[in-house]
């Protein structure tokens, strides 16, 4: 039999194909929610921020990077530098100098000006409420804006990075080829009373757990729902 082609994908922000799995019941999906609650009720996001302002910096930051090294750079310069005011005076030069250990700084450093600009021209020095004055921003795409909505302002968004895409495909949750499609098709099937945390924990389930080359399948709390054609069946 000629084998299944891999699920398609192309974005920076996934990483390889992931193999087509049957799509999870309502059922199931109900108790995947209720496990991932029990062992971690309120799941939170690891990148480092004292406010909605550094929480865009950093999340426009961590595209490419991962949040440990982004946290590394930013904990010293929000100490001083938390409003987009702070940030253009402090300028593209010296804000390159403070991010230089995460990859792509100097493209990050410029958006980060020049957003941080329209903040204070356009929002009165405020991060926005709103996905398409978000997006309209330098460097900020779905994934950040989602990410804003989500942390800053309380909305039940689903921003899907790397790890989101991979678990919502393993697991048949929200199969897509694409981030949008994952994310459009997670909308349609996460609980409502779930909403605000799932992508915290499918974040963290991603980054820990179902990682992308070796997945710990021996210490996964969902392995029993679990169908993918990567599942690692731990020897007895």
């Amino acid at each position: 039999m000629p084998r299944k082609p891999a699920v398609a994908v192309a974005s920076e922000d996934v990483d390889k194909p992931i193999p087509p799995t049957k799509p999870m019941s309502a059922a199931e999906i109900e108790e995947l929610f209720a496990i991932f609650k029990a062992a971690n009720p309120e799941p939170r996001g690891e990148l480092h921020a004292v406010n909605p302002y550094t929480l865009l910096v950093a999340v426009t930051l961590s595209a490419q990077a991962t949040d440990a090294g982004v946290n590394k750079a930013t904990r010293p310069l929000f100490e001083t530098v938390d409003t987009p005011q702070k940030m253009l005076a402090l300028g593209e030069d010296r804000l390159r100098e403070a991010i230089k250990t995460i990859g792509l700084y100097r493209n990050k450093a410029k958006n980060v000006i020049a957003l941080s600009d329209i903040l204070v021209r356009e929002h009165g020095g405020e991060v926005p409420h709103d996905r398409a004055a978000l997006e309209a921003l330098p460097g900020v795409g779905r994934k950040t804006a989602n990410v804003v909505l989500n942390i800053a302002f309380g909305e039940p968004t689903i921003a899907v990075d790397t790890h989101v895409f991979r678990v919502a495909n393993r697991l048949g949750l929200a199969p897509g080829r694409t981030p949008i499609e994952v994310e459009l098709g997670l909308e349609k099937v996460v609980p409502k009373a779930y909403r605000q945390h799932a992508h915290h924990w499918l974040i963290l389930h991603g980054r820990y757990v179902c990682k992308a080359r070796r997945p710990e399948c021996g210490r996964c709390i969902v392995a029993d729902l679990c169908r993918s054609p990567e599942k690692r069946v731990p020897m007895m």
